[in-house]
């Protein structure tokens, strides 16, 4: 019997592509389940959702776990299923260079990403243990306005997700540090209210293996055909760029630490949240995300 269930995307992004693709090749369909994927448009409405019974599982950053569960240990919002453990975000400037000091960042009129909060404060993380000052966005625009003015030489380097890198890169600029590159960071994983998870065990149990299943293809898969899978869900976006992005991801290891939760992934966030002040307290691991249910789908 096919269980039926509303997923809630915030909105499209390549480096979800694990999400799209588990859609794309059956993996949920193989778990008995009819996904009905639904934009929300931003993370707060995705989470709005979840809260109101709109959807019965959602995928965003665990910061919002985190963060609600701080304001509220009771808090019914559960994250689980770790999907992406590693910042999707690049730094990319109009020339090439190699051995960019992340120091040297806050010097440089840099265009910081503006449509979300978590990689600005991963990176400001970054560049603080690096020994450099406090970063300064140089021009408050989206990542597409950013990427043309890098181009005109308005900024020096700008902070962009995929495909803006490749395509900054095709128009002569150049990818100078991946975000991925300092290590496991909690970035987006499934949630869903407590009762969900309870009431709702073997459908959780399914997403989870349809999930690892794709992250399993996704490590060896050849980046052309996974830029053809996501060809419904990124139709304009050039299919060698949708390739170039994909290689990208797949070679700094952006999907190659599913589904278990990383406990210093929950950490690493934490402190780069902590040193933003937009969490009070680090919440536990444990009120945070459900492990219990990846073991018995894996099990």
């Amino acid at each position: 019997m096919t269980d039926i269930l509303t997923l809630s995307e915030p909105f499209r992004a390549l480096f979800y592509a694990p999400y799209y693709l588990a859609q794309a090749r059956g993996a949920f369909a193989r778990q008995g389940l009819e996904v009905r994927m639904e934009t929300a448009g931003t993370t707060v409405l995705a989470a709005e959702a979840v809260f109101s019974g709109k959807a019965d599982v959602a995928w965003s950053g665990p910061m919002r776990v985190m963060q609600h569960r701080a304001a509220d240990p009771a808090s019914p919002i559960t994250a689980f299923c770790a999907v992406i453990m590693r910042d999707p975000f690049l730094i990319v400037g109009r020339a090439a260079r190699e051995g960019l000091h992340l120091a040297e960042l806050p010097l440089m009129r840099l265009g910081l990403v503006t449509e979300v909060p978590t990689p600005v404060w991963c990176l400001a993380d970054a560049v603080a243990k690096a020994g450099g000052q406090k970063l300064k966005d140089r021009s408050g625009g989206t990542m597409a306005q950013n990427l043309a003015r890098l181009l005109d030489g308005t900024l020096d380097a700008i902070q962009v997700f995929e495909p803006f890198a490749s395509e900054a890169e095709a128009a002569g600029a150049s990818v100078w540090y991946a975000q991925a590159e300092a290590g496991l960071m909690a970035y987006s994983s499934l949630y869903a209210r407590q009762d969900t998870l309870t009431e709702r065990r073997e459908s959780m149990r399914g997403m989870v293996r349809a999930l690892a299943e794709t992250l399993e293809w996704l490590a060896v898969a050849e980046a052309a055909e996974v830029a053809e899978l996501l060809q419904p869900y990124f139709p304009d976006v050039l299919p060698e760029i949708r390739a170039r992005a994909i290689a990208r991801y797949q070679h700094v290891g952006l999907w190659g630490d599913g589904p278990r939760f990383p406990r210093a992934a929950f950490d690493s966030l934490g402190e780069a949240m902590l040193r933003a002040k937009t969490l009070p307290h680090l919440p536990a691991f444990e009120i945070c995300v459900d492990e219990a249910v990846v073991e018995e789908a894996l099990a």
